[in-house]
């Protein structure tokens, strides 16, 4: 993945402004010609700069209100079959590796406190997980977001 200027930074910043713009208008609103505009847009399909649109669909709303970190310690040996077995749980929406006395942080929703319990015990039965501590998420205080670093960017 290459590097953005700040030119991209401010192509972005109107992005994230007005999703739906279609070349044409981002191309009139930053001054640029439809071509560059284009071609970085096609630029950054091609190496995955932009994530994909199921990361906005909050999990709430398809009916699960709860969600968890699971910090997980797995055995070295069967890190990659752990994390394949992890992504194969829908309710799994993302798996981090980590550094320290947690291998995997695991962010899971869940329907209910029930739902959250199956989850747990399904993620323990997992061959090569030892030891898990789930941390309830009480309310997202900061969101996934990029917009203050794409705004310093776009300052340069």
């Amino acid at each position: 993945m290459t590097s953005l200027d700040a030119t991209d930074a401010r192509l972005l910043l109107e992005l994230a402004r007005t999703p739906r713009a279609t070349g044409v208008e981002l191309s009139q609103r930053l001054g640029l010609s439809r071509n560059t505009v284009q071609a970085r847009l096609a630029r950054w399909d091609v190496e995955g700069v932009l994530g994909s649109f199921e990361r906005r669909v909050d999990p709430r709303a398809l009916g699960y209100p709860l969600a968890a970190f699971v910090a997980t310690r797995v055995d070295q040996h069967r890190l990659d079959s752990v994390v394949a077995a992890l992504a194969q749980i829908p309710e799994v929406t993302e798996v981090y590796g980590m550094t320290g006395q947690t291998d995997l942080s695991v962010k899971v929703v869940a329907r209910d406190a029930e739902d959250l319990y199956r989850l747990a015990g399904q993620i323990l039965e997992i061959p090569g997980v030892e030891r898990t501590n789930m941390a309830l998420v009480m309310r997202e205080l900061v969101g996934p977001r990029t917009t203050p670093l794409l705004e310093r960017l776009a300052q340069r």
